[in-house]
């Protein structure tokens, strides 16, 4: 009876596991976020790097998240490890609103088309004031 519970939860495991891989490279493939991400940087030269920046955090990213991993680093690794995180996410958002043309689109809806720096200011400051709220009033 456990070879039946053992081979049904690694069937769902590694079919889960595809699912989410295959979203995740028609994610990057198909809105084509590496290469936007490299014309923004002007950094072509990179592209390799890119790439197994991407392979390498998936790979590690999975190892972190099927294992009980604690990392007992000093607080003071905390703001550098924070800070690449956020320009991360930044540089990844930006490719990925640079390639859905979203801001353009957004700023014609509204009615403010040549105040798009003023939108996209808007944007930032909104993210930066409400992750702030969060982290100094929300959690204790």
């Amino acid at each position: 009876m456990k070879i039946v519970e053992y081979s049904s939860v690694m069937f769902i495991g590694f079919a889960g596991g595809i699912a989410v891989g295959g979203g995740f490279v028609a994610f990057l493939a198909v809105l084509g976020i590496i290469p936007r991400l490299v014309q923004l940087t002007k950094s072509v030269h990179y592209v390799q790097a890119y790439e197994w920046a991407v392979i390498t955090g998936a790979l590690i990213g999975s190892w972190f998240s099927l294992r009980d991993t604690v990392l007992s680093v000093s607080h003071f690794w905390i703001v550098p490890l924070g800070l690449l995180c956020g320009v991360f996410v930044g540089m990844l958002s930006a490719a990925l609103t640079e390639v859905l043309n979203v801001l353009p689109i957004l700023a014609k809806r509204i009615g403010v088309d040549g105040k798009i720096v003023v939108l996209l200011m808007a944007l930032v400051l909104g993210k930066v004031l409400g992750s702030l709220f969060h982290w100094l009033y929300l959690i204790k």
